[in-house]
């Protein structure tokens, strides 16, 4: 294998009949798109999951528009036949505690693995991360990041003999029917749940963001990021007099209006264990059926403190994928 072009401007020779090149734009959605679906089978990809599903040649295109530079972080990789056989993307953030996560994440057609590709398209992100860190000034606090679902057995093989270790892994959880739910529980006095309007937004915000306080591997989310994906109408929260107690932000996924999203499900530290996480919950997901959805999604940490799965897994949520972080220190 010749890797050249360093910088991702320029095509990347592959010796037995593939070669890498720089992402075109509109040209190659379609493609990728197919690439993902072609994976669906081998790595059992579950096409309503809401952590990484099967995206449209639509859904690429609006992530590939709102990435950095995305003509010098994503590169397609092309057989000798003219067609796409795989990709690799890049993107990357800081998290709370100030470590500057680069992630990449790879996809290869199962006919065309096992001949050295996946490593060669690993090979291009780390290669083209550690450039990335060297122009940001990061190198102290940066990390390599990848991510492959439990079910992907060579990503994760490949991986693992790669030098990466898992770092937390994300359990993704489906309510298949939302006419079937349970009824609540009687609130404590002086605890009410509603609707968050505009005025709520910014409690709602901190709400969710203290209640990560300690966490690691948490992105950084600030109050502008969250503006800029609001859409309130399913949107609950728990007051305790006039002190906000927790929120549940529910919303129903654009690609596929018959399926509810619970975003996030958070509850002030003082305030747990009263029954306002469970009150929130079912409010919530009675505001997506109302709204037409009729199954509802969600995901939450494998090593979650709080007994979350208690709580999703009696109101009918099942256990589906669980997603993989892992990392490993950048060198050279």
């Amino acid at each position: 294998m010749g890797v050249n072009s360093g910088d991702g401007s320029a095509a990347l020779e592959w010796t037995a009949g593939y070669v890498f090149r720089p992402y075109r734009g509109q040209e190659d959605h379609g493609a990728m798109a197919a690439v993902r679906l072609g994976c669906a089978e081998r790595d059992r990809i579950d096409p309503r999951s809401i952590v990484e599903g099967l995206p449209t040649a639509a859904e690429i295109a609006d992530a590939s528009a709102k990435s950095d530079d995305p003509s010098q972080n994503q590169v397609l990789v092309e057989h000798d036949d003219g067609g796409v056989v795989g990709y690799s993307t890049i993107r990357w953030w800081q998290e709370r505690d100030g470590t500057w996560l680069y992630l990449h994440r790879g996809y290869l057609l199962p006919e065309h693995r096992g001949q050295g590709i996946g490593s060669a398209m690993l090979n291009w992100a780390e290669s083209r991360i550690r450039r990335l860190v060297q122009q940001h000034g990061t190198a102290r606090t940066a990390v390599l990041g990848a991510n492959a679902m439990a079910s992907e057995q060579d990503a994760t093989k490949l991986l693992l003999d790669r030098g990466y270790r898992r770092v937390f892994g994300l359990v993704e959880l489906e309510l298949a029917d939302l006419r079937q739910l349970p009824d609540g529980k009687p609130l404590p006095v002086g605890v009410r749940v509603g609707p968050i309007d505009p005025s709520g937004y910014r409690a709602a915000w901190e709400t969710v963001v203290d209640s990560y306080a300690g966490a690691a591997f948490t992105q950084r989310w600030t109050f502008e990021s969250f503006l800029a994906t609001a859409d309130s109408a399913c949107w609950r929260a728990a007051w305790d007099g006039e002190q906000m107690a927790g929120v549940a932000l529910c919303s129903i996924r654009r690609q596929d209006p018959t399926v509810g999203e619970v975003e996030e499900l958070s509850v002030r530290k003082e305030s747990r264990r009263l029954g306002l996480g469970r009150a929130l919950l079912l409010n919530g997901l009675r505001c997506l059926r109302e709204h037409g959805a009729g199954t509802a999604r969600l995901y939450t940490g494998t090593a979650n403190p709080h007994r979350s799965y208690d709580l999703y897994e009696s109101v009918g949520f099942r256990r589906q994928n669980v997603h993989v972080r892992y990392r490993k220190p950048i060198t050279g």
